[in-house]
């Protein structure tokens, strides 16, 4: 399987690497620094204390790469728009894309049920141009339960791999799916297929949409938070908003506010990905984390009044520190 990763970061090293040790034929785009690094030094990579070095073509051209079979892409969600002339240059008629992202990605609401079928989030895709180019019915979906983290351009260091979950959408692509998982398996990765990907992609953002902007806004770790009985309160209201959304959209949630927070208790003092971001200077995950739920909200008449007030403050302090999300 030829494969091609743009989005050499915490996610996407780690599943290079594990793509590579699994006999997958892969390539990276890059550019800048991450370009610079992987053409000197090669993917270096770090696990349980023991380092490994991946030397693999690397370039800013697609054209410069071989055609892939699969494009994964492991780009943060809110940067995932203005790459659509590189992803249209990457792939050809038969290529899948494969997309591991937090938040909603922009084929979320294609091709099930409810009151939200087939309506474009200006939060994922503004426009809908990502819909029209990659519909549902040529991607495969990924959510990665992972700690990981970049330690500087082209080096990876993995902390704790939980799960890599993948799904097709459409039911039309068995066969590359089990091809990805069984490569990514084969590499040491804990890969499963699902039968449901939107749901698991539904179920992380329940976590996601209430940790990572209290965080950014708060500057504290999880644990910090779940400790605090202001932030505690406002974590449940959101999960709450969150699942009557969720009720109304087809996709119930099933396990218990209480049940869902002790697991992420067992995670500990762990920063967010959001909270990384922010203290990195980088463009935070707003759109794609709770812009898109607010657009839910709007769109399926729930009022939702505290995820509404957290994603304004949070717009608000990234616009003021210059780093406004999609």
């Amino acid at each position: 399987m030829k494969i091609t990763l743009l989005g050499v970061g915490a996610v996407g090293g780690w599943l290079a690497a594990g793509l590579v040790r699994g006999g997958a034929e892969v390539a990276l785009l890059a550019r800048g620094a991450t370009l610079a690094a992987l053409t000197e030094h090669g993917l270096r990579y770090t696990a349980d204390g023991r380092a490994e070095h991946f030397r693999l073509p690397a370039a800013e051209d697609p054209a410069a790469l071989p055609p892939p079979d699969l494009l994964l892409v492991c780009l943060k969600g809110q940067d995932v728009p203005a790459a659509l002339p590189l992803l249209r240059r990457a792939i050809g008629p038969g290529t899948l894309v494969a997309a591991v992202q937090n938040g909603l990605p922009w084929w979320f609401t294609q091709g099930f049920g409810g009151p939200v079928a087939g309506r474009t989030l200006a939060s994922t895709d503004p426009g809908g141009a990502l819909a029209a180019a990659l519909p549902a019915s040529r991607v495969l979906g990924g959510v990665a339960h992972v700690g990981s983290l970049v330690e500087a351009p082209g080096a990876i260091r993995l902390m704790k791999a939980d799960r890599m979950l993948f799904g097709d959408p459409s039911g039309g692509h068995a066969g590359a799916l089990a091809a990805l998982v069984g490569a990514l398996r084969a590499g040491g990765v804990p890969a499963e297929a699902v039968p449901d990907i939107r749901r698991e992609i539904w179920l992380k953002l329940w976590g996601n949409a209430t940790m990572n902007p209290l965080s950014a806004l708060s500057r504290a770790d999880m644990l910090a938070m779940l400790d605090d009985p202001g932030i505690d309160g406002l974590i449940r209201a959101i999960m709450a908003e969150m699942a009557a959304i969720g009720a109304k959209i087809g996709l119930p949630i099933d396990q218990s506010i209480e049940d869902r927070l002790v697991v992420t208790r067992r995670l500990g003092a762990f920063r967010t990905s959001m909270l990384q971001d922010l203290e990195a200077g980088r463009r935070l995950e707003l759109g794609p984390i709770l812009g898109a739920l607010v657009e839910l909200a709007d769109l399926t008449g729930e009022a939702a009044p505290v995820t509404r007030g957290i994603e304004g403050l949070t717009r608000l302090l990234a616009a003021r520190l210059g780093q406004g999300g999609a």
